[in-house]
């Protein structure tokens, strides 16, 4: 054995023949395979038929020399020739033709045969493992689902992919990607445990930071453009428009009030927007909707014409009076001073309601500001017209004392009319407050002392009413009926001037 041994010392041996025998052979040596051919007879031999010696592994590139049916047989180099199994190859991808170059593993020896035993699978997974790096943008191919995310093949290697990585919003329902081919980014490499760890969304996200730019530089203000939107939120919606989000705000989506955006728009509607504004700082893209549609004010004076009656429904309520709809996008003010003749009011609640139909008269229409101003009061019959005759000066009448204020108080002739009694006309003696002299709801006696029907003005006295009445009122010193008339009271004193 020695003497065998000794033929094949490196120093014994041709260079060129040394060369091709460690190409055939790799890590192994001479020696290895021989001792692998004798355990492949003894296995043979104590009846093991078919055991396969085992003779180390290593990756090797061959050349196709034939296919015969499901065989492949590849030369290593060193004369030396391996068989592996068509089935190791993609069944989707012809065959490697003859003579083309291909990367194996030893996987053993067939000394039956007096073959290499090789695999495709070991080599082309080997070779892949090597050149995987964090970072990488792979394809693969999912496999399989679970309730944590995808399982995918990359080159005949196993990956999972967590189902917060495979789209960049949340995903309820794996089943569509089953079987797809995707672009993935490789995220976290265990080369010693074969594991792998793919993100999709890294993927998508870096593709949408690169439509983001493309986009930001073709925008201008003032463009058409058309987006899908994304997500609905109280104050707007968020549109995409190309790998960019633009805010479609609630006060630009409509000529009307929008009080729900979800009225007006749909999560994955198509919309064609305006660009309002764009800023390149925070990046951000303000759109409008009701810019490219019809301006609902166009011809709005010839609709409504001053001093006509048009119906219309009360939108909103505020302090100081009432918004109401004409038509889609125009409204009119409803001011509060023209609720009502009858009576004064402090909120427009006390008259109308949001959703009532009513009829308005329109008093005036500006249409550069885009404003027309209503009257509800002056839609019925005006209780001032004829005022100053039905109500002549220095006739006596009667109200009900419907305010108090610090300078007199408002005494309701008929409702919607009212005259101001002056605290100075309250009473003949001095009065401190109004309060002091009337209440609110007495019913009084008043003298009128002016009347200006134009202005919606009465003057009112209390104190020359009573003066009158005192005047009617029988004297204190005249005698009754039936009884003979008393005689003058006797002077005292004589009266001055010399008079007796």
């Amino acid at each position: 054995m020695a003497e065998q041994e000794s033929k094949f010392r490196p120093n014994d041996i041709d260079p060129d023949l040394q060369r091709e025998l460690d190409d055939a052979l790799g890590d192994m040596s001479i020696e290895a395979m021989i001792d692998a051919e004798e355990a492949a007879k003894r296995a043979l031999a104590e009846g093991a038929p078919g055991a396969a010696a085992k003779v180390g592994k290593g990756i090797r590139r061959g050349q196709v020399m034939a296919i015969v049916g499901d065989d492949i047989f590849v030369d290593v180099g060193g004369k030396t020739q391996g068989t592996l199994s068509a089935a190791q190859f993609d069944p989707d991808a012809p065959l490697p033709r003859i003579g083309a170059a291909i990367d194996v593993t030893i996987e053993g020896f067939d000394p039956e045969n007096g073959l290499l035993l090789l695999s495709r699978q070991g080599a082309m997974m080997a070779a892949a493992w090597e050149t995987l790096h964090e970072g990488q943008t792979v394809e693969g191919r999912v496999t399989g689902l679970n309730k944590g995310g995808l399982e995918l093949t990359i080159n005949g290697i196993r990956a999972f992919m967590p189902i917060s990585q495979v789209e960049m919003f949340r995903v309820e329902d794996l089943t569509p990607y089953l079987n797809q081919k995707m672009l993935c980014q490789v995220s976290e490499i265990e080369r010693e445990e074969k594991n792998l760890i793919v993100s999709r969304r890294s993927v998508l996200e870096l593709e949408a930071q690169e439509a983001r730019e493309k986009t930001f530089e073709q925008l201008v203000e003032g463009a058409t453009v058309k987006g899908v939107v994304r997500n609905i939120m109280p104050y707007g919606a968020f549109v995409d428009i190309g790998g960019v989000d633009g805010l479609l705000h609630v006060k630009d989506m409509s000529h009307s009030r929008v009080e729900d955006p979800n009225k007006v728009v749909k999560q994955g509607q198509t919309l064609e927007l305006m660009v309002l504004k764009i800023d390149k700082e925070t990046r951000k893209i303000a759109l409008g909707l009701k810019q490219i549609l019809p301006d609902p004010w166009a011809g709005a004076a010839e609709r409504f014409v001053a001093n006509t009656v048009v119906s219309g429904r009360v939108v909103r309520l505020a302090d100081f009076g009432a918004f109401i709809e004409l038509e889609s996008g125009v409204d009119g003010l409803l001011p509060i001073s023209e609720l009502t003749f009858e009576r004064r009011v402090k909120h427009p609640s006390e008259i109308v309601n949001v959703g009532d139909v009513i009829k308005v008269r329109v008093m005036s229409v500006d249409i550069e500001k885009k404003r027309i101003s209503v009257s509800l009061k002056q839609v019925g019959d005006d209780p001032w017209t004829g005022a100053a005759v039905r109500w002549a000066e220095g006739s006596e009448v009667t109200g009900i004392v419907k305010r108090i204020a610090e300078f007199g108080a408002f005494v309701e002739l008929v409702p919607g009319v009212e005259g101001l009694v002056h605290i100075s006309e309250l009473s003949n003696e001095r009065v401190r407050t109004v309060g002091d002299a009337v209440k609110e709801g007495q019913p009084v006696k008043c003298k009128v002392l002016t009347v200006e029907e134009d202005r919606r003005r009465i003057s009112l006295s209390i104190k020359q009413a009573m003066v009158v009445s005192a005047f009617e009122a029988p004297s204190a010193t005249e005698p009754a009926p039936g009884e003979a008339p008393k005689p003058p009271p006797k002077r005292k004193k004589p009266l001055k001037g010399g008079l007796d």
